[in-house]
């Protein structure tokens, strides 16, 4: 029972631990009592020993710690300038890298092809929009509305006789007529 107990203290945690833990077990097994006793005595020894030298590296650290950051206090160095130091310095690094001088490219060679395919585009549209006004159906349209618009301001010029003015006759016809939109005065 003693010797299952001594060989679970461990977890390997790779192939080799494994079989020097077996090793170590195998060996610890063949021993006596009192060797395993020893033994057991040593390795607590050790222990005590390896821990205390622990708490005093700890101990040391923490006192180096608290000398630096008098150091940097006396020195005007704050946590933030050091934060921003190391923030700049990573920016700095990020934007040396191949990696990103490549994207940054790619990136710049697309958005001037994509400036130059909406350029096309625009310049496109704007020669079909003048093309269009300089058709003949366009011209026909606009005269169209235009005989239109006359018709109608010969209409409502005649019916008031002394409006100078086609706003002026729509005033006018709201007004006498009571009516709030020009195109009812237009269809009475």
């Amino acid at each position: 029972m003693e010797d299952h107990n001594t060989a679970n203290l461990t977890e390997p945690s790779s192939p080799a631990a494994s079989v020097a833990s077996a090793e170590i077990a195998a060996e610890f097994a063949a021993l006596t009592v009192e060797e395993k006793e020893q033994r057991r005595a040593e390795w607590s020894q050790e222990l005590a020993r390896v821990e205390e030298e622990i708490n005093t590296l700890r101990t040391v650290l923490a006192s180096k710690t608290r000398h630096a950051s008098d150091l940097k206090r006396k020195l005007g160095i704050t946590v933030w300038k050091e934060l921003t130091d190391d923030v700049n310095q990573g920016v700095k690094n990020i934007k040396e890298s191949t990696v990103f001088q490549r994207t940054e490219s790619v990136l710049k060679s697309t958005g001037e092809k994509t400036a130059s395919v909406f350029g096309s585009i625009t310049s496109g549209i704007s020669s079909k929009l003048s093309q269009m006004k300089n058709s003949d159906s366009m011209r026909s349209i606009e005269a169209s509305v235009g005989s239109a618009y006359e018709n109608v301001k010969t209409k409502v010029t005649s019916r008031s006789g002394s409006v100078s003015s086609f706003p002026d006759a729509l005033d006018e016809n709201q007004s006498s007529s009571g009516l709030n939109s020009p195109t009812d005065s237009l269809t009475k």
